[in-house]
């Protein structure tokens, strides 16, 4: 999504040589030396720096060096752990994440959930399991899929805003039929009247990714299908259920034209704008994409609202969507660096929830209203957050699968997203696609990672 968009930095020699002079607990000074590599956007190096000085003030003696790493972060990361020169605590890619935890290169975090009480008090889902008691970090944010909106196109059209609570969500007929109200082409006329212009539309009315897993993850839930069954050892995108869904996101583009296809929000050939600007442009009307598009919206002074997502049974939304954070193994300051991960995304000491980026972990944050109104009552949180968002979030959301099942990355590569590309690109029905595709992914797949109550 576009906040994951990486800026050109220093190359991976700047980063070892940091990680040389201070990794670890390296150098001279009397003070514990700890890193902390991460990435994201600049507004996120300055929110991660500002809690790293209040992470020193809260610990005096102890000094933490940031190594901020938006280009290349798996690269430059492999690489590090590769020479032995990790840094204490960071970001780690999720897939990358169980790799490393299975080679013993991220500390066991299991041991601390009863002396950091803030751990022990984390969303389910958050925790990222290798193994019975074998706990190698958390998503780091608890980011969630919604549908967003342009006002001043719901406004024009003459309809309600979508709904942002969950009892009331669209039916997927419904959204086709606000979707032709909110296509327009260069002349005016909508979809469904004599004399449209496909080749000429000036605003689709919905824009979701196909390629994209945690898009169309509550859509499939909701219809009744998952990506595998309960062994994780068979795929099911070949069952009605989500043949279903598929095709209803193909027929958007091709039937309906209510829905861009590739190609045609990027004319240039460059990335798709951010969802920010396709509804600031009125180039789309309502876009689904995640909670961390708050940030962007926000400071670009867009006029937007937020609502939930369309349903075909009971609602759903794909949760977790994000990286993972761990603390390294060949950190030679465990305790100081535990205390580290704990702290660093601490909602009390960290400005990325209550300026809209990420949504907390702790279970507090969502059950508890004062909590609820420490990160959502501020003006950057729109009056419909609490029952678009946090009640969404909390009563209809289900973790990613991509998280969740082993070998994903490979099955991604390989076979899943050049197939999803496939009928995005409407050469072939999603039945014909996906019939073949499913026996491939099942051929791959090794079962759903380790999960266990608290």
């Amino acid at each position: 999504m576009n906040r994951r968009d990486l800026f050109k930095i220093g190359g991976l020699a700047a980063l070892g040589a940091a990680a040389s002079a201070c990794g670890s607990g390296g150098g001279s000074s009397a003070a514990t030396q700890l890193q902390f590599m991460y990435w994201g956007s600049t507004f996120e190096q300055k929110a991660v720096e500002k809690m790293l000085r209040q992470f020193e003030q809260k610990k005096p003696g102890t000094k933490v060096k940031a190594l901020f790493t938006p280009d290349e972060y798996d690269v430059k990361l492999n690489t590090l752990v590769a020479s032995g020169r990790v840094p204490d605590v960071g970001y780690v890619p999720m897939a990358m994440s169980f790799r490393l935890a299975e080679q013993g290169k991220l500390v066991n975090l299991f041991p601390y959930l009863k002396k950091y009480p803030q751990l022990s008090g984390y969303l389910q889902d958050a925790y990222l399991w290798y193994g019975q008691d074998k706990l190698h970090g958390v998503a780091t944010a608890n980011e969630v899929e919604l549908l967003w909106y342009g006002k001043q196109a719901i406004t024009e059209a003459g309809l309600a805003a979508p709904p942002a609570d969950a009892a009331s969500a669209w039916t997927w007929d419904e959204l086709i039929q606000n979707a032709y109200k909110l296509t327009l082409d260069q002349n005016g006329k909508h979809p469904d009247e004599s004399g449209f212009d496909p080749k000429q539309i000036r605003q689709f009315g919905i824009s979701s990714s196909i390629t994209y897993g945690a898009a169309w993850y509550g859509f499939l839930r909701s219809n009744g299908g998952d990506f595998a069954d309960e062994s994780g050892k068979r795929c099911l995108l070949d069952s009605p259920e989500a043949i279903k869904v598929f095709q209803n996101l193909q027929d958007l583009i091709y039937k309906h034209r209510v829905m861009p296809g590739p190609g045609q929000l990027a004319a240039t050939g460059d990335d798709v704008p951010g969802t920010n600007i396709l509804l600031k442009t009125k180039r789309v009307a309502m876009v689904i994409d995640g909670h961390w598009s708050l940030l962007d919206m926000n400071e670009s002074k867009a006029d937007y609202g937020i609502g939930v997502l369309p349903k075909y049974g009971e609602p759903f939304t794909a949760t977790q969507v994000a990286g993972a954070s761990a603390v390294f193994a060949g950190t030679k300051h465990v305790e100081e660096a535990v205390e580290l991960f704990a702290f660093h995304n601490d909602p009390r000491y960290v400005d990325l929830y209550k300026q809209g980026l990420w949504m907390p972990q702790e279970k507090k944050y969502y059950e508890d209203q004062a909590s609820v109104d420490s990160w959502t009552k501020n003006d950057l949180h729109p009056p419909e957050f609490r029952t678009a968002v946090v009640d969404f979030a909390r009563d209809h959301g289900v973790p990613t699968f991509g998280n969740r099942i082993k070998n994903m990355s490979v099955i991604s590569s390989d076979v899943l997203t050049p197939a999803l590309q496939e009928i995005e690109s409407g050469k072939r029905p999603a039945a014909e696609i996906l019939k073949a595709t499913a026996p491939k992914i099942t051929g791959m797949l090794q079962g759903w990672q380790h999960t266990q109550a608290l």
